[in-house]
Formats: C-alpha cells, structure tokens, sequence
C-alpha cells in the first residue's frame, strides 16, 4: 500500500462490522451459568449403564451407504424474495439542502446496488447525504450484529463486565469484550444478554433510541419495532435479541444516530434532513439526549478496531463463505471517520439476494471514504464566524 493509501487508511475509524441476516445460519452453543472469570472444569465420567446405552443409541443410529450416498448427492438451493440491483433509486430524493460533495460520493459508491447510503455529520446530527430516501425511511429490518453496541454498552453500564472480563461461553471457552466484538461471536453477546435481561435490555435499547423517531421532522420517517416483551425461547429468547437482533426492526436512521453519539462522545443529536438552501444556512443542532457513555467508548473502540484489522470485517471481506439461508438478506455496516477536518458518520444498508451481505456494504462504505477522500473533504478548512452555531437542547 502506497503512503497515500496508509494516510487515508488511518483517517478511517470503523465502529460496526459485519452484518449477515442467516435465518438458517448456524447458532452458537453457550453456558446459561452466570458471568465468570476463568476457572478450572470438572471432568464428566458416564456410568457403565449409560455408555452401554450410548453404545445401543450409536448402532441404532447407523445409516447405510446408500442414505449416505443420497445425502451427499442433495443440493441446496437457495430462494430469494428481493433483487440485489435496482435502477432509477434516487429519483424521488429530495436533495436541496444535501452536501453534493458527500451526496456524490455517496452515488458513486452504492452503484446500483439495491440499498441506501446516509452520511451524518456527528456534531451537529445533520444528514449530509440519504441516497434511495424511500428505503432509509422505511420501516427498516432485523439490525443482526448491529445490535452487539447496544448490548456491550448496557453491559458495560451495568458494571457486569470490563473490556478484560473473560466470559465463559461453555465449556474450556472464555472470550473477553475486545475479542467477541472483534470477530462479532454470538455466544458471548448471548450469555450477556441472559445475564442483563430483558428489562435491563429493552430499558437500553429504547435509551439508545431504537423504537422510536430518530428525526426531527423528517417527513416519512417510520421508528422500527421493539417488542414490548421478551421474544419466545422457541425463537432464542433473549440471548438471540442480543446477538442477532431477533424480534427487533431498527432503521438506518436509528443505526446512525446511536453511532454518532459514540462517534462525539456521548450526546445523540436528533438528526435533522434540511430540504433547502435556507433550512441549511439556518440550521441549528438540536439534542435529543445525552447518554452517559463517554467513560464507556474506550472499553469498545479496541474490538470495534479490531473487526476490521484482525477480525470478522477483515476475514469475510477478503474471502467470505456463505452460509445457506432462505429469504431476503440483509446487509449492514456502520462507521465514522473522525478527523481534525472531515468528521461523518456512514450507514449502508443493502436488502436483496446472494450478493447482498454484511462485508458488501463494508465495501461500500470503503469506496465512499474514499470518494471523501479524494474530493479533499478531509482536508483543513478555515471557519467562519457565521458557521459557529448554537446548540439547542430538548433535555
């Protein structure tokens, strides 16, 4: 990699990896015992009743060659419900009040992938781009992975773990924040989730704004879904709300604005989509709430980090392998790039067949920064005294 490359490489900080909606994916098996450090396992030793009935159990279970022959010769196809390309998607937008710079960088990247690209600035809350309106204001869809944020910060809230604390996650596995967050382990985020409970949980979640209307005034907006009670065990309970958001819809207004609030250390802004020229030259930043994570961010920025230089992101960016699923897939990823000059927030969000998966909308992203980058939009500016503005604060 050229020194250009290494200096626009390290402007980028990404905060939210991998996102694969698998409904056939394969799930992880953790411990339902409460948090704990490492500790030595006691060894099982069956009876001889009970080997002598695994024995019984291991011959009735046999198939013949001709079963196995059958099995292997079966394919699986998958069926999708949603084309991953779409044309004539920013027709409708409305654009006036858009930075062109990002808005164009935004363009470029997406192609004609079927999904949207929202850009915020994360000290203002002001959306400086949404490409494909009509789908960033929809009802939006499962966050998957996403939702490990909000659980690794009501974890951390709560006091139950540190970014060190080893979780055991059955048997001789134990993982700590850094690492589960780093290679996105549903295992780990399940057992916390158990641990926390659904009270505990929701009560975040909603703090964190999912729910409800992450806009101020943005007509079309829609707040997602978050069950009012804890999901079935049938369809994972608790544990699969916080590992792969099961149960929950969250949009990508409300993705971007809970990691805005990471981005600026704490304060969510409600994001605000000028329409006119006027509407920016008067724009104002108003707060929806300030959240108390600033002591917090620190303790998930080295796995967030992580995901992209040793991790998930890193692994299924360069060679993916799928896994089988049935349905329309969805792809997210989250990030901010936080520069003395050039701070924005990404969100893509991607809904449709094979091609469309978590470290596609990585690529995305990648391409945009580097659009940003290019287009000098990192670079230092002088600040005019008519740009100082003041905060207006709902608190």
């Amino acid at each position: 990699m050229n020194a250009d490359g290494s200096r626009f490489t390290r402007l980028i900080v990404f905060i939210a990896f991998i996102i694969l909606l698998a409904q056939a994916g394969i799930a992880a098996t953790i411990s339902t015992r409460p948090l704990t450090s490492k500790s030595k396992s006691r060894a099982v030793a069956e009876s001889p009743r009970a080997r002598r009935h695994m024995r019984h159990l291991a011959r009735s279970r046999r198939v013949g060659s001709r079963t196995v022959a059958s099995l292997k010769r079966h394919h699986y196809y998958e069926r999708f419900y949603a084309s991953s390309y779409a044309k004539d998607i920013t027709d409708s937008d409305v654009t006036a009040g858009e930075d062109p710079i990002v808005r164009q960088a935004a363009i470029d990247a997406l192609g004609n992938m079927n999904g949207t690209v929202l850009a915020i600035e994360p000290t203002s809350g002001r959306v400086l781009a949404m490409v494909n309106q009509k789908l960033a204001l929809s009802s939006g869809a499962q966050p998957c992975s996403t939702i490990k944020l909000s659980v690794a910060l009501a974890a951390l809230s709560e006091g139950i773990i540190t970014k060190e604390t080893e979780v055991r996650l059955g048997g001789r596995s134990h993982m700590n924040l850094t690492l589960a967050l780093a290679h996105s382990n549903n295992a780990y985020f399940e057992a916390l989730g158990r641990q926390l409970g659904f009270e505990k949980v929701a009560h975040y979640a909603h703090s964190y704004g999912l729910g409800e209307l992450a806009g101020y005034h943005i007509a079309g907006e829609q707040a997602g879904v978050y069950p009012e009670e804890e999901i079935s065990a049938k369809l994972g309970g608790v544990g699969k709300m916080c590992s792969f958001g099961e149960g929950i819809s969250m949009t990508p207004l409300q993705l971007g604005s809970l990691v805005t609030a990471i981005a600026n250390g704490g304060t969510m802004y409600y994001l605000q989509h000028p329409t006119t020229a006027d509407e920016v030259a008067n724009f104002q930043p108003i707060v929806k709430r300030h959240l108390d994570i600033a002591g917090m961010i620190p303790e998930i920025s080295d796995g967030m980090a992580g995901a992209v230089e040793y991790g998930t992101a890193r692994r299924l960016l360069v060679n993916f392998n799928e896994e089988s699923i049935l349905g329309t897939r969805f792809g997210w990823f989250a990030s901010y790039a936080n520069t003395n000059y050039g701070r924005v927030v990404v969100v893509v969000f991607l809904e449709g067949g094979r091609p469309t998966f978590g470290p596609k909308a990585a690529e995305i992203a990648g391409r945009m920064y580097r659009g940003l980058y290019d287009h000098d939009f990192f670079a230092a500016k002088p600040v005019a005294p008519a740009e100082i503005r003041k905060t207006v604060s709902t608190d």
